[in-house]
């Protein structure tokens, strides 16, 4: 099957065409979460028995796959098709962190050769290595939608097609300071748009005025000082930022991932440097915005390539730990960033 792009696979859902796999993937988490609650969504609308008819599995046992395939393979309860999610699919480019492992590969593509044509079964992966053999068949037999991360025009763009389909009149002014301060997580970036527009009820006109007044200016916090108090090994500083990002609602995964965003741009930034890249290459291939250029350089040029490496690895371990739940409780997800704030700075 074909990869299609996410305009692509809009119009095949409003014209109710469902394939039998989709492979979901990409940077943009949220809006490919929100593709695949919109599939099972459609799906099952005329579904009386929803809840016996959808399954989730999340890939964090070697069973799990088997698992998943199993129930996608048997007939759907008093309906016209299943819904079998497979999430925290995982294909690396080394393999040591792989969920969806080499020796699975047979029952993979087994399924994927003839798929169940009363199921419909969804790969939310959250890394996918495109040249490993798995994810080939991923990418050649199912239908699989790519969500890149936006920049910052595409996200306005996103942004004010959102106020206006909801009947608000944004000022270009607040558009742009909505993505300032939100940064390119659109996650945060739809929660603080649908908190303004609440905010601007019953008007329904957003200024720039406003938006200053109701966003905080997370991301600069988050992707300036944090990542600079921790590179710079200031733990009583990297502390009290990130207490301070938790304590005003930040989500930790939302923040993890500014985090984690951060770093592998100052990665890059630190290898085009070091290749003789000039000021306006790097800027250029960063994407970033013109108020943010000047620190992040700066940070960059202090960072050191082995600090930074280690940093991600760590920051990836601590998103997989969090998103399986291993952080212990309702205040896991804060237990874990802070120790992972500690160590970054050891």
């Amino acid at each position: 099957m074909p990869a299609v792009s996410r305009e692509e696979l809009r119009n095949q859902l409003k014209k109710q065409v469902f394939a039998p796999v989709y492979t979901l993937f990409g940077a943009e988490s949220y809006l490919r979460d929100l593709a695949a609650k919109t599939i099972r969504d459609l799906a099952m609308k005329s579904t009386a028995f929803r809840e016996f008819n959808e399954s989730s599995f999340n890939l964090t046992t070697p069973e799990s796959l088997s698992d998943a395939l199993a129930a996608a393979e048997q007939l759907p309860m008093m309906a016209e098709r299943r819904i079998v999610v497979i999430s925290n699919v995982r294909i690396t480019s080394t393999g040591a962190k792989d969920s969806l492992k080499d020796d699975s590969e047979a029952l993979l593509l087994r399924y994927l050769e003839n798929p169940s044509p009363t199921s419909i079964v969804l790969f939310i992966a959250d890394e996918l290595d495109k040249r490993r053999k798995a994810a080939k068949h991923l990418l050649e037999k199912t239908i699989a939608v790519e969500f890149d991360r936006m920049d910052d025009v595409a996200a306005a763009q996103w942004v004010r097609s959102r106020m206006k389909d909801e009947g608000f009149e944004p000022e270009d002014s607040a558009v742009k300071r909505l993505v300032a301060y939100a940064g390119d997580d659109l996650r945060r970036l739809a929660n603080e748009t649908d908190k303004v527009m609440t905010a601007m009820m019953p008007d329904k006109v957003v200024t720039g005025e406003m938006v200053s007044r109701l966003v905080s200016d997370s991301r600069e916090i988050s992707n300036f000082e944090l990542t600079d108090r921790l590179m710079a090994k200031d733990k009583k500083r990297s502390l009290e930022v990130l207490h301070k990002i938790l304590d005003e609602g930040g989500e930790p995964l939302m923040l993890l991932g500014l985090i984690a965003s951060n770093f592998r741009k100052m990665l890059l930034a630190k290898s085009l440097m070091e290749h003789g890249a000039d000021r306006a290459e790097v800027i250029r291939h960063l994407k970033l915005p013109w108020r943010m250029q000047d620190e992040f350089l700066a940070s960059a040029r202090r960072a050191d390539v082995g600090r930074l490496k280690s940093a991600i690895e760590r920051l990836a371990e601590t998103d997989l730990a969090i998103k399986t739940s291993k952080g212990g409780g309702t205040s896991g997800p804060r237990h874990q960033i802070e120790v992972l704030v500690c160590e970054l700075v050891n």
